[in-house]
């Protein structure tokens, strides 16, 4: 079946000096709309720069793939066939932030010899580039060279890791491009301010085969680097989980033709507009599954988080059987999809995903949550579940398990990517779903592989367990930079709420920073088809109101759209599912109220509103909140008062007198 409807208008242009001229050639791409325009320079070595609303965005940056023989792709460039073509569809995207949206942009291809081409395409919401080769034989690539020259010094957003193995998980930090640090990697997607110029991502898709993309400070802006492939490994002996010990002196082994992913700059004009920005989804290699009807997105009851904390049993709750039961039960009330079986239910030290603890009856917990209509998914280490993976497969999806919570990959070398793909495919064929943690940044996989229903690679709400970062401040910049890349298993629902100064760690009864309000709007803002309810069943049916309310905001909608927001101090997010929106808001330390304007619903139509917000002493007993219900219409304005830290959460259900 198609997955959209295309119109593409080509034009092929060759060249007056001939199939392949010697001479310096200038290419100029605009955007469908005018405003963005990508200038091509290809001589000596191949450069590109951006200019948006006429102010320079990106002064010239070289490309170029430099492959282990000595041939570098973009030095020496001699020009072939030029191709232009206008490319406007629709993209049915399932399980997405928007149901589907429209593609247009303008595409340029350049042949550069050897078999080898470079495709830009302009869009009104940025520009991207890729290579292609088309050489008989397999090739080494020794690096790829990547330049984004800035042409002022903007203000950053940048994520920092200390090294290329890590769990891609980390708070973002204000900086300027001429001040960034040396010695440190920046994790995509990066975040610039560049004034007349607007709000621009960086960001990556289409990560197939090959490693994903870090940035360093260079001279004159940011340079690319890559993980190198991994030489000898080991594994480590608390969950037998792969560590790289050293590399190659090669980023990547790969067929002589294929592409290479997509190096983009997402651009808006408003901080409001990133959090929707589609490039990385429309970048990405189309569905490879199929059929994806079997695909469930859902929520899930979840142990982990509350270190299995049930109050009032009868037993020891822990990883046993009879805890497992209970969260079913849990599930079940409240009309929860899944119930996940986190690390523990099989011996993590002994790396052998086929055999459960004795304290685990996995077929009879199957058996159970069948009855109650629940499913179960089982969390695992990567590589572990690699090693089997065509046998585990097989028969948990035979058991009747619904898919896997993999872990721990931490890594985006090629071998680490392609493990990604054998998972995605193996899974996909026993029809069992993935949610990745541990894992790089999304990078259109949501689109390539549906099932897989989210990702980690962000600083979620288990940081609190073990340390006190500033976590609502993070909670309103990821949205507009992480989010542009993928949905986010940031795991909300803490019912132990603390303000800033109550806070403390405690591993066994973690708490959240901010109020309830913003644990609950977390689940309309984020993107997240999968989306789990960290606290404990105990806790959350101590809060029948709450609990009631969270479990009706639905997971996937049919149109996303940012109301109003500013990178680091607020963001309110409206989602539609049919025909009832969802409104969430979530702001910072700063506490501050907000007039929601409602015009984006029908005129004419009634609504009941029903809104989660902050009770006024929300700012002193953050677990507190108000829950009423108004009458509303497109001509109502809300005035919403959010605490420090807080948040508010509103369903607008149409009435049934508009029918």
């Amino acid at each position: 079946m198609k997955c959209f409807r295309i119109f593409i208008l080509a034009v092929t242009v060759v060249l007056a000096a001939g199939c392949f001229g010697d001479r310096a050639t200038d290419f100029r791409l605009m955007s469908p709309d005018g405003t963005l325009v990508v200038t091509v320079v290809a001589s000596d070595s191949l450069n590109w720069s951006v200019s948006r609303h006429g102010v320079p965005l990106l002064d010239r940056s070289t490309i170029g793939l430099c492959f282990a023989d000595g041939f570098t792709l973009g030095q020496g460039v001699r020009i072939g066939k030029v191709q232009r073509r206008h490319i406007e569809r629709t993209v049915k995207a399932p399980f997405y932030r928007q149901a589907e949206f429209e593609e247009r942009c303008n595409e340029l291809r350049i042949e550069l010899g050897n078999d080898c081409a470079v495709t830009f395409r302009a869009y009104d919401e940025g520009c991207a580039y890729r290579f292609e080769t088309g050489f008989e034989d397999d090739r080494i690539v020794r690096d790829e060279i990547v330049e984004f020259n800035f042409s002022s010094s903007p203000a950053l957003q940048a994520a920092f890791s200390d090294g290329l193995c890590n769990a891609f998980q980390f708070p973002y930090t204000y900086c300027r491009a001429d001040t960034l640090p040396t010695d440190k990697l920046i994790i995509l997607p990066l975040a610039a301010d560049c004034g007349e110029a607007g709000r621009v991502l960086v960001c990556e898709s289409d990560l197939e085969a090959y490693p994903g993309m870090f940035l360093v400070s260079h001279e004159g802006g940011l340079r690319g680097r890559f993980a190198c492939v991994p030489d000898s490994c080991y594994l480590h002996e608390q969950r037998c989980q792969k560590k790289v010990v050293t590399r190659q002196d090669f980023i990547a082994r790969v067929s002589g033709t294929r592409s290479y992913p997509w190096r983009i700059l997402a651009v808006a004009d408003e901080d409001r507009e990133l959090p929707v920005n589609n490039l990385v989804y429309a970048l990405a290699a189309e569905n490879k599954i199929g059929d994806c009807s079997w695909v469930r997105p859902g929520k899930v009851a979840w142990e982990w988080w509350n270190n299995w904390g049930l109050d009032n049993t009868d037993f020891e709750p822990g990883v046993n059987t009879r805890t497992y039961k209970a969260y079913i039960d849990f599930a079940a009330d409240y009309g929860l999809e899944y119930v996940v079986l986190d690390e523990g239910w099989y011996d993590p030290r002994s790396g052998d995903v086929m055999r459960t603890i004795p304290e685990i009856d996995l077929p009879e917990l199957i058996r159970y949550a069948d009855s109650k209509g629940v499913g179960l998914m089982l969390w695992v280490v990567g590589n572990v579940l690699d090693d089997r993976l065509e046998e585990a497969c097989d028969y948990y999806a035979k058991l009747g398990i619904k898919g896997f919570k993999v872990d721990f990959i931490d890594r985006d070398d090629q071998q680490a990517v392609e493990l990604v793909y054998r998972l995605a495919e193996a899974t996909a064929a026993q029809q069992l779903m993935l949610d990745i943690h541990g894992i790089y940044k999304p990078t259109g996989l949501n689109r390539t592989f549906p099932h897989i229903v989210n990702f980690e690679g962000v600083y979620g709400l288990e940081e609190l367990k073990w340390s006190n970062p500033d976590m609502p401040s993070y909670n309103v910049t990821f949205p507009f930079i992480r989010m542009a890349q993928g949905p986010v298993d940031y795991t909300p629902g803490a019912y132990r709420n603390a303000t800033r100064d109550g806070f403390k760690i405690d591993y066994r009864n973690p708490m959240s920073q901010g109020t309830r309000a913003h644990q609950v709007a977390a689940y309309i803002v984020f993107d997240a088809p999968l989306v789990m309810l960290c606290d404990s069943p105990s806790h959350y049916r101590a809060d029948d109101d709450c609990t009631r309310f969270i479990v009706s905001l639905p997971v996937i909608c049919d149109h996303t759209e940012v109301l109003s927001g500013e990178m680091g101090q607020y963001i309110v997010t409206a989602r539609r599912n049919g025909e009832t929106w969802y409104v969430g808001g979530l702001t910072n330390w700063t506490p501050r109220e907000l007039e929601i304007d409602l015009s984006f619903l029908d005129a004419g139509c009634h609504y009941e509103a029903t809104l989660l917000a902050d009770a006024r002493d929300a700012d002193i007993k953050p677990e507190k909140y108000t829950l009423v219900r108004q009458s509303a219409n497109s001509t109502t304005q809300l005035k919403i008062a959010m605490a420090p830290g807080g948040g508010f959460a509103l369903k607008l259900s149409p009435k049934s007198e508009n029918h």
